[in-house]
């Protein structure tokens, strides 16, 4: 049995092709065996036509390979989500668009998502870098928005960010890895839960952060009460 055919020489400066055509051949191993352990250097090369040498001319060992070919997902993912936001009418519309993008991509692209963001990774590693400077960040600025105009309390972005993150990552993380769980409808699902946690920043800013439930249930009422005088007598 004979491997793929030795890939012809490219031309002086075209390393950076090279480059995409290693990751996209990781990439597509990864994305056929689900598993990052199954995927090799040697198996790279033979995938792209180069000997093994010329992969570490590129990427200085497997996991430095592994966490460009993440990088690379949070780039496209940042693009997505950059997108979903773009087109909405307020801050707080922004954010939970984006939040949307994030899960439906994570939906679309289940074997990444997961190797992406439920694998060990190496701290410091591009990965990281591009969670700091991509999609993160761009997350951060629809938060800071919020903050500018006073519909979330000034508080530090960064961990108002997190808390976020957190719950979409979480909604993505239970459709990839319990796919079989009742949703009900996907997108419904989703929206309801980042609707959840996006209102409740606003409402733990306005009841206090360090409210007893029955406080909490006091302020629930009182709202209620109000909303009920608005729309007066039916």
């Amino acid at each position: 049995m004979t491997g793929p055919a030795r890939r012809r020489r490219n031309a002086r400066g075209s390393g950076e092709q090279l480059r995409e055509e290693i990751l996209d051949a990781a990439t597509g191993l990864l994305l056929k065996s689900g598993h990052a352990k199954a995927m090799s250097i040697r198996a790279v090369a033979q995938q792209v036509g180069v000997t093994p040498p010329s992969i570490y001319l590129h990427f200085a060992d497997k996991d430095a390979l592994l966490d460009a070919v993440c990088a690379r997902y949070f780039e496209s993912l940042d693009e997505r989500m950059q997108a979903a936001g773009a087109g909405a009418a307020g801050p707080l519309d922004a954010l939970r668009a984006q939040g949307l993008a994030y899960v439906r991509f994570a939906a679309e692209n289940p074997e990444l998502y997961r190797i992406a963001t439920m694998s060990e990774v190496r701290p410091g590693s591009d990965t990281d870098a591009a969670l700091a400077s991509s999609a993160f960040i761009h997350l951060r600025d629809s938060v800071q928005a919020l903050m500018d105009v006073g519909i979330y309390a000034a508080d530090d972005p960064t961990v108002v960010t997190l808390e976020l993150w957190a719950a979409a990552h979480g909604v993505a993380a239970l459709m990839v890895s319990k796919p079989y769980l009742p949703f009900g409808g996907v997108e419904e699902f989703a929206d309801r839960v980042l609707r959840s946690v996006c209102a409740g920043r606003i409402v733990l800013d306005v009841v206090g952060r360090g409210a007893t439930g029955e406080q909490f249930l006091d302020w629930v009422a009182g709202a209620r009460g109000m909303m009920k005088d608005a729309d007066g007598p039916q």
